[in-house]
């Protein structure tokens, strides 16, 4: 439980610094928090015929929702040699199916903070065909990408870089750094 701990404040701080700037660019911000304390549940949304898990923010006047996600680093794809990021599988299904149940559109926002690459993506991988074929130890650039990015979920479905079930317990989902917009640089967001 302590770990689950530690991922739930440390995505607390992003939503929080996430919420405050849509609040300083005209936003008013509704979040939706855990019901059920120490669950380990995110919000939902109760429909008809399904209990969703739902994005962490509603904002007004747009009526929309805002997924926020706190990462640390982008992760270097080796195989398409991109930046990406990702959210768990389930979830993107879920906001899929809010966004069809609500008519409202679902924005992901991803805060990435760090420009020093995840020590395993400097390394290499001994999967990387292009890294063996040109005899490179890595093919990951020395600096990844930093600030708020996003976009909404009607671009991003038609836009994912990959998906994987090795990872988060119902798999991932990865969108490129090139399909994700820079909405703000590190610096117009207080307290990251």
């Amino acid at each position: 439980m302590p770990q689950f701990a530690d991922n739930l404040a440390f995505g607390q701080i992003g939503e929080s610094a996430i919420a405050r700037w849509l609040r300083r660019r005209g936003s008013s911000v509704l979040p939706a928090y855990e019901k059920e304390i120490n669950s380990g549940k995110g919000p939902r949304l109760f429909t008809p015929d399904a209990q969703l898990v739902t994005p962490d923010l509603f904002i007004f006047p747009w009526l929309e929702f805002i997924e926020a996600k706190h990462k640390s680093v982008f992760t270097w794809y080796h195989r398409s040699r991109k930046w990406c990021t990702g959210i768990d599988l389930h979830h993107y299904r879920d906001y899929l199916k809010t966004q069809q149940q609500t008519k409202r559109r679902v924005w992901l926002l991803f805060l990435h903070r760090q420009s020093v690459p995840d020590m395993i993506d400097l390394q290499g991988r001994n999967d990387c065909d292009y890294c063996a074929a040109n005899e490179l130890g890595t093919c990951c650039p020395p600096e990844c990408p930093t600030g708020l990015f996003g976009n909404n979920l009607n671009y991003l479905c038609h836009q994912i870089d990959h998906s994987s079930n090795k990872y988060g317990r119902h798999g991932m989902v990865y969108w490129a750094h090139e399909t994700l917009r820079l909405m703000a640089p590190l610096s117009d967001l207080d307290d990251v």
